[in-house]
């Protein structure tokens, strides 16, 4: 009896060290498994189904990912940089992309543009630089919203200040707005420099205040730009055009550069301080650089000290894209497409005026920001350079060559088409206002 017992107990006992072997060799082989597809078992970032092919692969000095992570794409995605979830966009990095959509308006469907910037309304042949649209790298920037804008803007007020390409700004911005109710001119004066609008339904007004450098200045120009004498600049006075009407503004975006290029004679307190360009004068010729950075001071400088309500913006100087000359010279811009990122550089006076004004405007918004006010910069320069089809060339006349093929006419490569590249200014405008 005692040796059935025994074995028994031996039976079952090897009975268990048997199993206890064969759980252990198949434990074994399955963990061998799982670790010889473990490499199957991670998404692969060439499949469009698991993760999309733009997101970087990680990098082998990377810590290896837990086995428990291989079946969760979403988890995966967090050992992948971040974001503009974590960073704001940068709107201002991207590039030029075909767009198969219609323009927003047209010559036609808009009122309010000049017959200079009017390149379909002049013969302009071509139609393909407005089939393109700014497009940020990291994140998507979308198009003017005109009746959410107006939405936004119910009771409120704008004012473009500034120069030529403030008043080509602000068409566009008129014609985006008027395809959901057309503006109504409430004012201009005798030269349709300074004018205001109004769109009833919102009771929004708009306003345009020519003032080209910001500040007072006496200018003796013809419609064409020929100057019968210097312009007088006054470094230390604003532009009371647009001073006495500041606080009434619920927007205003500031804009200049251009014209501190020109020929000028600069006082302060009402005495001659210097020139610029002025050759053949007894006077010390500063540079336009430093007339811009003295104006740019004293406008941040009024700013601050006026501690706006008001949402504050500055457009950046923009860029011409004259070849084989100037405006005077017989320069010239027949491209019909945009330019790939390198093709074109900063002109010496652009990089010079930029160099000026974001260091100035950094600063201002810095201060703007401790003092709980809203001042940001619309950088509009870089889109720009890669746009040299956009301008209106010849076409800033009627039909030039109707009679005469050959025909030597004057280019326009500084201002833009309507409709045109420069509507895409009005996207960077309207995410500044919507996420600023």
């Amino acid at each position: 009896m005692k040796q059935n017992l025994w074995s028994s107990a031996y039976y079952k006992q090897n009975h268990f060290v048997f199993k206890l072997g064969i759980s252990i060799l198949l434990v074994g082989f399955g963990f061998r498994l799982l670790f010889s597809q473990s490499s199957d078992a991670i998404p692969n970032v060439t499949d469009d189904n698991i993760i999309d092919i733009s997101t970087p692969v990680l990098e082998n000095d990377v810590k290896p990912i837990p086995l428990d992570f291989v079946e969760s794409p979403k988890e995966l995605n967090q050992f992948q940089p971040k974001d503009d979830e974590s960073e704001k966009c940068d709107i201002y990095d991207g590039e030029w992309i075909p767009n198969s959509g219609s323009p927003a308006y047209t010559n036609n469907t808009c009122r309010w543009i000049e017959s200079h910037q009017n390149c379909m309304g002049n013969g302009r042949p071509d139609t393909g630089y407005v089939y393109w649209k700014w497009s940020p790298k990291a994140c998507e920037l979308p198009r003017f919203d005109a009746r959410k804008f107006l939405e936004m803007m119910r009771d409120k007020s704008w004012a473009f200040v500034g120069d030529s390409i403030t008043r080509n700004h602000l068409q566009s911005f008129l014609c985006l707005l008027s395809q959901v109710e057309d503006a109504v001119e409430l004012f201009h004066d005798k030269d349709y420099k300074n004018r205001k609008w109004h769109f009833p339904s919102y009771n929004l007004t708009v306003s345009v205040m020519w003032s080209p450098f910001l500040a007072k200045a006496d200018i003796f120009e013809d419609i064409n730009g020929v100057s019968s004498s210097e312009i007088q600049l006054h470094l230390d006075v604003l532009d009371k055009t647009w001073t006495e009407q500041f606080d009434t503004w619920d927007y205003i975006l500031f804009s200049s550069g251009k014209w501190f290029i020109k020929t000028a004679i600069y006082y302060e307190n009402n005495s001659i301080l210097g020139c610029h360009g002025c050759e053949g004068k007894n006077y010390t010729d500063l540079g336009f650089n430093f007339a811009y950075q003295k104006i740019l001071k004293n406008l941040f400088e009024f700013i601050m000290n006026s501690n706006p309500k008001s949402m504050i913006i500055y457009r950046t100087s923009t860029p011409d894209h004259f070849e084989n000359g100037t405006w005077s010279t017989g320069g010239s811009c027949d491209r019909m497409v945009p330019a790939k990122e390198g093709e074109f550089e900063l002109a010496d006076v652009n990089r010079i005026l930029r160099e000026i004004e974001l260091p100035e405007i950094s600063k201002a918004e810095e201060r703007a920001s401790e003092k709980g006010m809203k001042l940001k910069l619309l950088d509009v320069t870089s889109l720009s350079l890669l746009r040299p089809d956009g301008h209106p060339g010849p076409y800033r006349h009627f039909y030039p060559f109707a009679e005469d093929k050959n025909a030597k006419v004057q280019y326009d490569c500084l201002h833009w088409c309507l409709p045109g590249p420069i509507d895409s200014w009005n996207d960077l405008l309207m995410d500044l206002v919507v996420n600023g």
